[in-house]
């Protein structure tokens, strides 16, 4: 993975503070895999695992119409092979982690992450 991991993260943050879900999907392969319990909440249907760029895209324009108030603030930046590990708040102060694992340089498979309460 030839990426510079904190140019990624602030390109990712502005997108989604900017609610362009288009932006941030340029960062996507066309056979993404994204799971996410929000995703399982908003499209049932899903049971959290969204397949594909336009099935994204769907799931991220329905989140960002569910969420107007949508804010992020990284937190942290984490880099393994070929993985980035994105520690966020978001508008609800809530911590999270996007899990992103790369090919070629765009997002292949990603994982939206929520602390557990105690």
């Amino acid at each position: 993975m030839d990426l510079d991991a904190i140019a990624f993260s602030q390109q990712w943050v502005q997108a989604w503070n900017s609610h362009d879900a288009e932006a941030v999907l340029r960062h996507f392969h066309d056979d993404v895999v994204f799971t996410s319990p929000v995703a399982a909440r908003l499209l049932p249907e899903t049971m959290g695992v969204i397949l594909g760029k336009p099935a994204l895209r769907d799931y991220w324009t329905r989140a960002l119409q569910s969420f107007p108030d949508l804010q992020f603030v990284v937190e942290g930046v984490y880099q393994g092979i070929d993985t980035i590990v994105i520690t966020y708040r978001n508008q609800n102060d809530a911590l999270v982690n996007e899990v992103l694992r790369f090919s070629d340089n765009l997002v292949v498979e990603g994982h939206g992450t929520y602390v557990v309460p105690a």
